[in-house]
């Protein structure tokens, strides 16, 4: 069966999970190179076993690859700075970029909101692993009712499962989060936090999820969340509700401020989730990034089907 080439630009934590599910999971995507910039990394070290093409010199060093022109797509699991570089040689040479970063030059992505809207733009961008976890809930929220005034979410991860790239894109995370909590969840306004948990051992990805809504029925509401958290759990197994939805009135007599919407009533949500990884590379507790690398590869996998539909036809 023939499958498109795909590249991974950055051989940390991310990059190196998304790897081993593209060699397991994948239908229509196998590996064509494994790009990073640290010839010690383990990551490198580790596709170079699996007898993946690698280079330790970036994206110029991906551009020299001899098979460079056989790769139809390429994951970006670097840095939001970074991506701005390699994106824009990338699309020079025609190149589909499915982005891990937070840097947002393409359309935000999550498979069960619009996984396939923008699946032709020469770009996409899969949000954050926060955003990944927690946007679905607001959405789920958002359409069993008539509006959604606010959007918060909080997600907490284990220190441990956060590597540089990480650490260096926490600002970015929180804007791109917020922004994608507006877009794609339909919140009117929005917040995001992340927590780097340092606890031993470590802790299972936890996520916190408050919505302030107006319209709809709490019965609504709970089916629309439960539908919407057995969708995600089609690829990413470990995506769970970690108890019931809660519920709050918040009357006109007792409002409260929204910043940027003045004083507000009505129904306050409250989802709590829970991300177990797949453990393919990191342990169980990273389920952060398993939730990025299944998404990103769900959504590569399905542009890739259409690709090969079309070439067929």
């Amino acid at each position: 069966m023939k499958k498109i080439k795909a590249a991974i630009i950055g051989s940390g934590n991310i990059g190196t999970d998304l790897m081993i599910k593209i060699m397991r999971n994948s239908q229509n995507l196998e590996m064509g190179a494994m790009v990073g910039i640290d010839p010690n990394s383990d990551g490198l070290a580790r596709a170079a076993r699996l007898g993946v093409p690698v280079t330790h010199e970036g994206i110029d060093g991906l551009r020299k690859l001899p098979n460079y022109g056989e790769i139809g797509v390429v994951f970006d699991a670097t840095s939001a700075k970074a991506h701005l570089h390699n994106n824009a040689l990338l699309q020079k040479d025609g190149k589909k970029v499915i982005d891990l970063t937070p840097a947002a030059v393409g359309p935000f992505t999550i498979p069960v909101i619009n996984g396939d809207a923008n699946i032709d733009e020469p770009n996409v961008n899969m949000v954050t692993c926060g955003g990944q976890a927690t946007i679905p809930m607001v959405h789920a929220v958002r359409r069993a009712t008539d509006r959604v005034i606010w959007g918060e979410i909080v997600a907490s991860i284990s220190s441990k499962s956060a590597g540089p790239g990480t650490r260096a894109n926490i600002d970015e995370f929180t804007e791109t989060t917020s922004k994608a909590i507006r877009d794609l969840g339909g919140a009117e306004h929005s917040k995001a936090v992340i927590i780097l948990n340092p606890a031993e051992p470590p802790l299972i990805m936890r996520d916190t999820v408050f919505t302030l809504s107006q319209g709809g029925s709490r019965e609504a509401i709970e089916k629309s969340v439960e539908e919407m958290a057995a969708a995600v759990q089609k690829y990413v197994p470990g995506y769970r509700l970690k108890q019931k939805v809660q519920f709050e009135v918040i009357g006109d007599n007792a409002p409260v401020r929204i910043p940027g919407a003045g004083y507000q009533s009505g129904l306050k949500t409250t989802i709590m989730l829970e991300v177990e990884g797949a453990a393919h590379y990191l342990p169980a507790y990273a389920g952060n990034l398993d939730i990025m690398t299944s998404a990103a590869m769900t959504t590569a996998d399905h542009w890739a089907a259409k690709q090969l539909q079309r070439e067929a036809a």
